[in-house]
């Protein structure tokens, strides 16, 4: 029990007696804060615990609830001050007792510097939530903060000179691999209500970037999506991570601190203000200046819109329908034209690439030379195909052909598989039957072997290929004519681009086509345009 509390609880002194065990805080607060620095002062003057003013450690914490006796628990008080004050040296004394509690209260991380940072980070954000299972500092308790505040909004929001609101995937990615390493700011788990925790997100917000929200395990219907979305509507920050355990936020490249953004909503209502004067100053003005004589208006027409109506009637720059058809109808034509060059052009790139790939494949097959069929076949009866047949069917053992297809190492698992048994059942993942067909006279060719059957089974189609009644194995190696693993490989790339540029050659021609009959249709309606205007 004494090892289990000191592991749960870090820096806690704990101290077992017969059946009652009963823990401290560890009173040795870290410097930093107003508390902590006099907390300190008192120590190194090697004061009571007497002497400790309680307005240091200001909060109360109630006493836990349990099924300790609290008479025997004061009883051991004086054994446990025994024994402290002869751990730290006889004549210095340790605060005890309700003291150590009231040293609890203040709850000082004795930790590393991050630990002691990122605690002091979350200090007025709200109530920190004691029964936290990860690594320190506690985070706050978003359950205890306010459900609903009044007049509450979301943000003011306004992005920097020459910058966008938009976050790249980059900065997302490098965002999330940040909030990894970031301790948890807020334990949350109620879906609804979260303006107190909106409140609390944006105060965070003017010291750090990044929002870490854990949910509270062990309650009922949570739901991470509403809690994310409803937060988000409410700080108007970017969600970087959403699960079951943690809801992370971004506060945006647009996001202001409350003071910037009082100071920007100040200057624009005196940038108002000042429009307002300077109107009223220019109305003013006008009205003080007696009117202009009417004769000079009319004593010129320069710059005015009669003269360019004028100019329009003289030349013959007519506004009427026909000229807005035609304009729209050439400005059309040329569009079609660029666009079937620039189709023309792609399907140029394309035959060039099929000529390459074409080459690269005769390259490929002058040096593959397959065999001749051997004319003095041995001859099968129906009897012995349907055996050997079912014999095929039933082996487990079998060679499977890939997509490099037949090659010489698929002839060297075939003779190996042949040295054992009479029977062979090669299976290939070949779609189209007649290419099956063609790999079974291949490899019959090839082996010397006779061809029992080609059967569809639920892998695709097995070829069953019997080795012969005088089957000798040669000693010899196997033809050199064959392409070995790498050259069939190529061999089978080089097929598959071919048809897939053959297939965009295709959809690129019909392309053309369809532009053709558009750009024809379109100068014959030209045509009868200007046939008319005659």
């Amino acid at each position: 029990m004494h090892k289990l509390l000191s592991e749960k609880h870090g820096h806690r002194e704990s101290v077992a007696t017969g059946t009652h065990c009963k823990e401290f805080q560890n009173c040795q607060p870290v410097s930093g804060s107003l508390y902590e620095r006099e907390a300190n002062r008192l120590w190194d003057q090697k004061t009571s615990p007497n002497a400790i003013p309680s307005s240091i450690f200001s909060k109360k914490i109630p006493l836990h609830e349990g099924n300790i006796d609290l008479s025997q628990v004061n009883s051991h008080e004086n054994i446990m001050d025994k024994l402290l004050s002869e751990k730290h040296g006889g004549g210095e004394s340790v605060a005890t007792g309700t003291q150590c509690k009231e040293i609890q209260n203040c709850q000082p991380v004795s930790g590393s510097l991050y630990e002691r940072e990122a605690d002091r980070l979350l200090d007025g954000l709200g109530p920190r939530f004691i029964d936290w299972w990860m690594h320190k500092p506690l985070p706050v308790d978003a359950d205890l903060l306010p459900e609903v505040i009044t007049g509450f909004r979301p943000p003011f929001r306004l992005c920097p000179p020459r910058a966008r609101a938009k976050m790249t995937d980059n900065k997302l990615t490098h965002l999330r691999k940040l909030a990894q390493s970031l301790p948890t700011h807020f334990v949350l788990g109620r879906n609804r209500k979260l303006q107190g925790l909106a409140a609390a997100i944006l105060k965070l917000w003017e010291k750090s970037l990044i929002a870490k929200i854990a949910v509270k395990y062990g309650i009922p219907n949570t739901n991470n999506e509403e809690m994310a979305n409803e937060l988000k509507w409410l700080t108007g920050g970017v969600l970087l991570l959403r699960n079951k355990y943690f809801i992370i936020l971004y506060r945006g490249n647009d996001f202001l601190p409350n003071w910037v953004a009082n100071l920007i909503k100040e200057r624009e209502m005196e940038l108002k203000s000042f429009q307002l004067e300077e109107e009223g100053a220019r109305i003013g003005a006008v009205e003080a200046f007696p009117a202009v004589d009417e004769s000079l208006k009319d004593s010129t027409t320069s710059g005015t819109l009669s003269e360019f109506q004028n100019i329009q009637k003289e030349f013959g720059y007519v506004k009427n329908t026909s000229v807005e058809v035609e304009v729209r109808l050439e400005a059309e034509k040329e569009t079609l034209e660029r666009e079937l060059r620039k189709q023309e052009h792609k399907a140029f790139i394309l035959k060039k690439k099929i000529e390459k790939s074409a080459r690269e494949l005769s390259k490929l097959s002058t040096s593959w030379m397959p065999a001749d069929q051997d004319g003095d076949l041995e001859i099968l009866t129906k009897e012995e195909r349907e055996c050997f047949r079912k014999i095929g069917l039933k082996m487990d053992c079998c060679l499977v052909l890939g997509r490099r297809g037949v090659f010489d190492g698929v002839m060297e698992g075939l003779f190996q598989h042949w040295k054992h048994r009479e029977v062979l059942k090669v299976i290939t993942m070949q779609r189209v039957f007649r290419q099956v067909i063609y790999t079974a006279k291949l490899l019959e060719a090839e082996s010397g072997g006779i061809l029992v059957s080609v059967d569809k089974i639920k892998e695709g189609h097995a070829i069953i290929i019997f080795r012969g009644k005088n089957y000798r194995r040669s000693s010899k190696p196997i033809a050199k004519s064959l392409l070995n693993k790498k050259e069939a490989l190529q061999r089978s790339l080089e097929m598959q681009r071919i048809g897939s540029l053959k297939f965009f050659a295709y959809q690129r021609q019909q392309m053309i086509s369809g532009l053709k009959l558009k750009l024809t249709n379109l100068k014959r309606e030209i045509d009868h345009i200007e046939i008319e205007k005659q």
